[in-house]
This record gives structure tokens, C-alpha cells and sequence, in this order.
């Protein structure tokens, strides 16, 4: 049985090749941590080798934490990414890391002006 799971997996591999890192990340992770995790977590980012996996809840950070290295290993090896690092972040936190990586230098999106409107009696 090990040899076809194995099998399955180097051939999902070499079928995720033409896609970005990223997207091979996360067409990988339902493989590498299995149906249960997969729909309840996503990958979200990746950066300079470290994926980062958006979690519903403390409990389940701390969950994955235990098994953070087996999840890198099996995930890096599917996906044909090259890995250093697996981050399980909550949504509010990935949002930030997101926002953190927008430089300060560049121009914000200007917001419409706030329309008043007058109350009439």
C-alpha cells in the first residue's frame, strides 16, 4: 500500500509542474496533509522558502505544530517546491503578513470622498 501512496505522489509531482510554486503548494497540501486538514485549512503564501497555512483556530495551530516537520518534508517532496520553513498562522495574521509585505512607499489606492447626506424632516 506504502508503494502506491508513494507512487500516486511522484506522479502528482511531475503533473503539478507547469504551475506556479504557490499554486503547487496548494494543489499539493490535500496530499501531503490529507482530506480532513486540507478542507478545514489552505495554503496562502509563500516566501523566500517558507509556506505559510492559514488555520481556522489556536487549537488547530498548535495541532499542526506537532507535525510541522513531517508536513514540510511530505509537502516540499510533492509539490517539487523546495522548502525551509512551515508557518500555520491564524486568518487575522496572515492578513497581516500580507499587508506587511505592501511598501510604504508605494501610492494607496485613493478612496472615494465620503458622500454627506442631509437629513430632511
Amino acid at each position: 500500500m506504502q508503494l502506491m501512496r508513494d507512487l500516486l505522489r511522484s506522479s502528482l509531482a511531475k503533473s503539478l509542474s507547469a504551475l506556479s510554486p504557490l499554486d503547487r503548494l496548494a494543489s499539493a497540501w490535500p496530499v501531503a496533509a490529507g482530506h480532513g486538514i486540507a478542507e478545514r485549512t489552505s495554503v496562502t503564501d509563500l516566501e523566500d522558502g517558507a509556506v505559510t497555512v492559514t488555520v481556522p483556530d489556536a487549537v488547530w495551530q498548535a495541532q499542526l505544530r506537532t507535525t510541522a516537520d513531517q508536513l514540510k518534508r511530505d509537502l516540499a517532496r510533492i509539490s517539487g517546491v523546495p522548502l525551509t520553513d512551515i508557518l500555520f498562522l491564524l486568518p487575522a495574521a496572515a492578513a497581516d503578513a500580507r499587508r506587511a509585505e505592501i511598501p510604504s512607499d508605494r501610492p494607496r489606492p485613493k478612496m472615494p470622498a465620503r458622500v454627506r447626506t442631509r437629513k430632511t424632516s
